[in-house]
């Protein structure tokens, strides 16, 4: 192969194309001028987008990747362009999100100096990141980008981070390509045990009151069509995580939705009565599982997961199983039997699913409900607090790839970036973003992103003037003191979002809302304000500390 001499900015550029990268986003700055001069060079290849704040851009790659399964990539510059991106790091690092982020850092001789914007941006990500590494030598430049798309994307995805000195950029060095495996297509890194599986099978045939219990993984790991097809030969009711939401059908009969802190009572009470949980690519995490003590106490649990390190971590697991998610589901479909289980889906239907409000009202949920009729085969994506978990009950996600939200780390300011990423990525489908007046106002500068862009995201925000989550807390578990959390903001959002020339309305009752998505052009982004109740709660909920069959209905 022709070997060519490049500049080290030409090389990442020339590694990116590599890799299939045709999207980055990112804000240039000091360190990385001679990356974005390089990048001028390429922009017949590469759509750069420029958001109105680091953080919005590494959220943007981070929705960009969950919607399209490969992996976003982000620029930023030394100082305070890389420690803007912390938040965005942490939020996919917890949520098992592949991305490459290049950072920019001052040059070779600076190092140590406490330079002007000069930062330790790998001692600070070191725990928030699949891998990271600082460049020293522009010889090694090329296999360090390579090495990172293949651990962004092995086994369990995360992000990894390259900080580059400015005078790596300049240097020249010796480039061959190289072809890679494509930035979508993911490698594992174990492979399955039959004994294991095989004893799985067993149990699951043997168990009278199964539950799949299915997280993220599936998705991640492209498996939720195999979910689908074992659950239907095993005629088992599934569950799943926040992440989970879109890997098995909403709408299917065996789909009990979201399970948890504010999962519907069919969901958590048939995983407590069930006799065998069989947990699939998830952490049985706190917020899922409440009092550990207390959690599913008749049932034995098959936990299959790529992550060795996440096994017997939450909960002991009868039957621990480290390997790819979707072999071993190949595998337990031909293993396990065809069967009916009519008298254990008859038992888990006495559960009522929701106290539904009136339909006339304008609540949360009729909102949702409309909208999702209206936008039925949208991406959603979500910021985080009441809303986030109205949308996760309410919406039927018919498809993997379609919910889009932080929920490790709950990082409120997640959406509008994330949103703008996933419809770049998804341009066949339509995303919708819902948002609270709190998360919204921590990012809403990206309005201006959205605006140039041009993209129709359509931004549902429901406004009740209060962080509505905390002041549920407040209300349910700190005797009403309502410290801090009502607005006193006076902002007129359809203002607001009209500033940035983006079409905005504002519905009080649901004719209204029918009104304005009736009225939008719906090749252009939209912004509809809704304005509810401060007291509107999210029910069911768990009290913190309680097992999952003690929670509160409202």
């Amino acid at each position: 192969m022709r070997i060519l001499v490049k500049s080290g900015a030409q090389v990442v550029l020339e590694c990116l194309k590599e890799q299939e990268v045709d999207t980055i986003f990112g804000y240039p700055g000091g360190a990385v001028i001679p990356l974005y001069d390089a990048l001028y060079d390429e922009l017949d290849h590469f759509r750069h987008v420029r958001t109105s704040h680091e953080q919005g851009a590494v959220h943007a790659a981070d929705g960009y990747a969950r919607a399209t399964g490969k992996v976003g990539v982000c620029f930023a510059t030394s100082g305070p362009g890389a420690t803007n991106i912390i938040t965005g790091l942490a939020t996919a690092y917890m949520d098992s999100v592949p991305m490459v982020v290049i950072t920019g850092q001052v040059a070779m001789a600076l190092l140590g100096k406490d330079s002007f914007q000069e930062i330790d941006i790998v001692g600070m990500t070191l725990p928030i990141t699949k891998h990271n590494c600082l460049v020293k030598d522009v010889t090694k430049l090329a296999n360090t980008i390579r090495k990172a798309f293949e651990v962004a994307r092995s086994g369990r995805p995360g992000p990894v981070l390259i900080d580059i000195p400015k005078d790596i950029f300049t240097k020249q060095v010796e480039y061959e390509k190289k072809q890679a495996g494509g930035n979508s297509k993911a490698q594992t890194s174990a492979k399955v045990d039959m004994e294991l599986l095989k004893q799985a099978a067993d149990m699951i045939n043997e168990s009278k009151r199964p539950v799949i219990y299915a997280g993220g993984g599936t998705i991640s790991s492209n498996s939720s069509d195999k979910l689908f097809r074992l659950a239907k030969k095993g005629d088992i009711p599934v569950v799943n995580t926040l992440m989970g939401l879109g890997s098995f059908p909403r709408n299917d009969e065996l789909s009990l939705g979201m399970v948890g802190m504010h999962g519907y009572e069919n969901a958590n009470m048939a995983v407590m009565e069930s006799d065998l949980i069989i947990g699939i690519g998830a952490r049985f995490s706190d917020r899922v599982i409440g009092n550990p003590n207390k959690f599913a106490p008749g049932a034995r649990i098959i936990h299959i997961d790529i992550d060795g390190t996440e096994l017997n971590k939450n909960m002991d697991a009868y039957l621990p199983i480290e390997g790819d998610l979707s072999e071993s589901l190949g595998v337990l479909i031909e293993l396990v039997e065809a069967a009916d289980r009519k008298d254990w889906h008859s038992h888990i239907a006495k559960w009522k699913s929701h106290n539904k409000a009136g339909k006339d009202q304008f609540t949360p949920e009729n909102i949702l409900e409309y909208m999702n009729g209206r936008f039925e085969d949208a991406v959603v994506a979500t910021d985080v607090g009441q809303h986030q978990m109205w949308t996760a009950q309410i919406w039927k996600f018919k498809e993997p790839r379609t919910f889009i939200s932080s929920g490790g780390l709950g990082t409120m300011g997640y959406g509008l970036g994330a949103a703008i990423g996933a419809q770049l990525g998804r341009a066949d489908k339509r995303v919708v973003l819902v948002t609270g007046d709190g998360s919204f106002r921590m990012n809403c500068n990206e309005l201006a992103t959205l605006s140039k862009l041009d993209v129709p995201v359509v931004i549902l925000l429901l406004n009740n003037s209060t962080l509505g989550m905390v002041r549920q807390w407040q209300r349910l578990f700190s005797n009403k003191r309502f410290s801090e959390t009502d607005s006193n903001e006076n902002i007129d959002y359809v203002k607001l979002a009209q500033a940035y020339s983006i079409q905005a309305f504002r519905a009080g009752n649901l004719d209204e809302l029918e009104s304005a998505v009736s009225s939008m052009d719906n090749t252009k982004p939209a912004f509809i304000e809704c304005v509810i109740d401060k007291d509107e709660c999210v029910y069911p909920i768990v009290p913190p500390g309680r097992p999952i069959d003690e929670y509160i209905v409202g």
